[in-house]
């Protein structure tokens, strides 16, 4: 690639220079976006907030004469 590039003018030399920044800041911008929506949960943020009765799975008083 290096070869290539060497190869060709000035001109154009500067052209792909322009070129490579622009993909670089295209890249920069949307993996910034990405790495930023793809943030990673951490477990046990919410441990000891949370509860849960006793009771839970028990049949509820208001549904016996449902049976």
């Amino acid at each position: 690639m290096l070869e290539k590039l060497a190869a060709l003018p000035e001109s154009l030399q500067a052209e792909v220079l322009h070129y490579i920044e622009v993909l670089s800041e295209r890249y920069a911008a949307t993996h910034a976006e990405n790495k930023s929506i793809q943030k990673k949960r951490q477990a046990g943020l919410l441990k000891g907030r949370i509860w849960m009765a006793d009771d839970f799975d028990a049949p509820l008083e208001d549904f016996k004469g449902y049976r």
